[in-house]
């Protein structure tokens, strides 16, 4: 049994972690403020960027130039805290572990709970998150060392420029999981299949090519040992529009804290292209 599975079985019971509405039910509780990797196992999580409505049209412009680390599952009305297409009952305002607040491009705080600061012309994107197609690669048999471990995925910052839309632009983010080069071709071949939460790698290989100095000191989450014999793979990281956000500098938004996602009740097969 891994570190997840262990404090997640204290928190949620034998049976609750792998409940959607039931995690849900217990972040919105305060009793869960960690990432979500291998909670709800089967079920799509989103990252979450929440925005004043004059934004909105430019963000949603900026994920459709950018499909790669902004694939969008769903986006709200101005002021609605519900999105009904992603899960029963759900509640943006207090669903997610741990929020990051922005204010004028800076991080100001993390908080557990939103609705203090809810408005009426605040909308959500929820956008496709990387571990749901986690879910395949270990059905595939490939291992995933973070996961094992415990940790949230490495993400990083690369040189790798999206295409701008409005005030919002940057680098693109990435994750990375090492595995031997006999599984780089399976997994490649895996994640296409889902192309709504990133679909395949963009990077295979030497981390400098991509602006990455050093993969024991990522941008976001938590490092994991490159072994002898393994190659580093990297995929879009829906953490991109946190950079967007540097860039833009709105005088307010809201995002999902890394790692800490949106636990939704799709399976994570219903966004399978074939």
């Amino acid at each position: 049994m891994d570190f997840v599975q262990e404090n997640s079985l204290a928190v949620f019971g034998p049976d609750g972690a792998s409940n959607p509405i039931h995690v849900r039910d217990t972040i919105r509780k305060g009793l869960w403020t960690s990432h979500t990797s291998g909670l709800a196992d089967g079920h799509v999580q989103g990252n979450v960027v929440i925005l004043p409505e004059v934004l909105a049209s430019d963000f949603l412009r900026f994920c459709q130039r950018n499909p790669k680390p902004c694939p969008v599952l769903a986006v709200s009305e101005p002021g609605q805290f519900t999105l009904p297409s992603l899960g029963k009952g759900i509640d943006i305002r207090s669903d997610v572990p741990l929020y990051r607040i922005w204010r004028h491009g800076e991080m100001s705080e993390e908080v557990a709970d939103i609705a203090s600061l809810w408005r009426s012309d605040l909308v959500t994107f929820v956008l496709g998150c990387s571990f749901s197609f986690e879910s395949a690669l270990i059905e595939a048999g490939i291992r995933l060392r973070h996961v094992e471990e415990g940790k949230n995925v490495a993400m990083f910052r690369t040189n790798v420029q999206t295409e701008p839309a409005g005030p919002f632009g940057g680098p693109m983010v990435v994750t990375m999981r090492p595995m031997p080069a006999a599984d780089v071709i399976r997994a490649v071949q895996v994640t296409s299949r889902f192309p709504n939460v990133h679909g395949a790698p963009v990077h295979i290989g030497d981390p400098a090519f991509i602006g990455i100095a050093d993969l024991a000191h990522p941008d976001y989450g938590d490092a994991v040992a490159l072994m002898p014999g393994e190659i580093p793979v990297f995929w879009a990281c829906g953490v991109t529009p946190q950079s967007a956000i540097l860039n833009a500098q709105p005088a307010f938004c809201i995002t999902h804290a890394p790692g800490c996602m949106l636990v939704t009740d799709l399976l994570n097969h219903q966004l399978a292209s074939f």
